[in-house]
């Protein structure tokens, strides 16, 4: 087979336009068509030797995953929250053995390993100056101190480790016993001695008899610093806000402010409150519902108002205060159920605990409870979080678990 010799035309002018084209970078064409048939590409890429592009080495196959570590930035606020001190000792003025301090936390409750609270949740436990219809969980544990208020007190603090005694003056309502203020700071005078923790006094409700009865309290308790509770905004209506507010300051004593779950209303009462003490001396109630029946609805409210007191409303930097025996008021925490739902005696204190906790990480910082499991339960959970070298447990590999 013999090849076919190249036209001597073509030949020159390939010669022709090669020489025409030295130096030039770009090549511009006009009416220029081309036929082209079956069309193939060679792209040398380095091998045998060859100049071209040489592809990197495939990744190694990964055998584990990649270990990176996690460090929060530390969360900074504008504001603060207030401190409040509660009971003053014999140097200030009181009676009480220690006093408790609460508030000036900077950062949301529990937030950060490193910015734990600045001071301890305290818990307080209930005592009622008369025999009042309680569950038959919480009643068996103070069936024998039930009809005296100091014991029961002792009991609370030396039995189940109390940082605060709450005494109610329930038998003060005109609708029980009508018992004169007189008689309730009595009853008052009495748990001051049988004990030397902090104390909270509450009133029956009534907004004219309750200012009656802390009026007097604050006077007889005179440098105790008691937190009394509570004041609301039916007082100012009652025209009463003012007297309970100069018998506290006058006093030295600290109040605690309580509105039904509306942020607007805990502001307007505290506004009000300024005007005769200063706010080092208030203490919010938010509300306490149950659970079942609302909790998740305190927990918004008090998480908006820490929340809000920490980008700088001032209206709202003050310590909160829960009533979480308030759980017993859900009639699952102490009703005769079925089996599937375990027995009452333990359910109940379940519910309270459940309530405290939950409000304990929306950042309250005082507790009213009752049951004392319930108790034991939230000190040992306070003390657990608050230690800032706390062992993370190991978390089994369920992928690789077989059944």
């Amino acid at each position: 087979m013999t090849q076919k010799p190249k036209n001597s035309a073509d030949t020159l002018l390939g010669q022709r336009l090669l020489s025409l084209l030295s130096g030039v970078e770009q090549v511009e064409f006009e009416n220029f068509k081309m036929e082209i048939g079956d069309l193939e590409l060679f792209i040398p890429i380095g091998i045998g030797g060859a100049p071209g592009i040489s592809l990197p080495e495939p990744p190694a196959r990964p055998n584990s995953l990649i270990r990176e570590e996690f460090n929060p930035p530390p969360e900074r606020y504008p504001g603060t929250i207030r401190e409040v001190t509660l009971g003053a000792t014999k140097k200030d003025g009181g009676s009480r053995g220690s006093t408790v301090t609460i508030g000036g936390s900077t950062t949301p409750a529990f937030s950060h390993p490193a910015t734990p609270p600045v001071n301890r949740t305290a818990i307080a436990m209930d005592v009622f100056d008369m025999d009042i219809s309680l569950p038959k969980a919480l009643k068996a544990a103070v069936l024998d101190v039930v009809n005296d208020p100091a014991e029961w007190a002792r009991m609370n603090v030396e039995q189940f480790g109390a940082d605060l005694v709450t005494v109610h003056l329930m038998s003060t309502d005109p609708l029980i016993k009508d018992r004169s203020p007189e008689d309730a700071a009595n009853t008052v005078e009495e748990v001051l001695q049988a004990v030397d923790v902090p104390l909270i006094i509450g009133g029956c409700g009534d907004p004219k008899k309750d200012a009656a009865v802390f009026t007097e309290v604050a006077e007889r308790a005179c440098g105790e610093r008691l937190l009394l509770n509570s004041v609301t905004l039916d007082m100012a209506e009652a025209k009463t806000l003012e007297g309970v507010a100069t018998a506290a300051r006058d006093n030295g004593h600290v109040l605690l402010a309580f509105t039904g779950l509306e942020l607007n209303s805990a502001k307007e009462l505290n506004r009000r409150l300024y005007e005769y003490l200063p706010p080092e001396e208030i203490v919010m109630d938010l509300t306490t519902v149950a659970l079942g029946y609302g909790l998740e609805y305190s927990f918004t409210i008090h998480e908006r108002a820490r929340y809000a007191a920490l980008m700088g409303d001032a209206e709202l930097q003050h310590p909160t205060i829960s009533a979480s025996t308030n759980a017993w008021a859900a009639r699952e925490a102490w009703l005769n159920m079925e089996p599937i739902y375990g027995p009452r005696e333990i359910r109940g204190p379940v519910w309270e605990t459940v309530n405290a906790l939950t409000l304990l990480l929306a950042g309250v910082d005082i507790f009213m409870m009752m049951h004392p499991a319930a108790v034991r339960t939230m000190q040992d959970l306070r003390s657990w979080l608050m230690q800032q070298d706390t062992i993370v447990p190991q978390i089994p590999d369920w992928v690789r678990t077989r059944c």
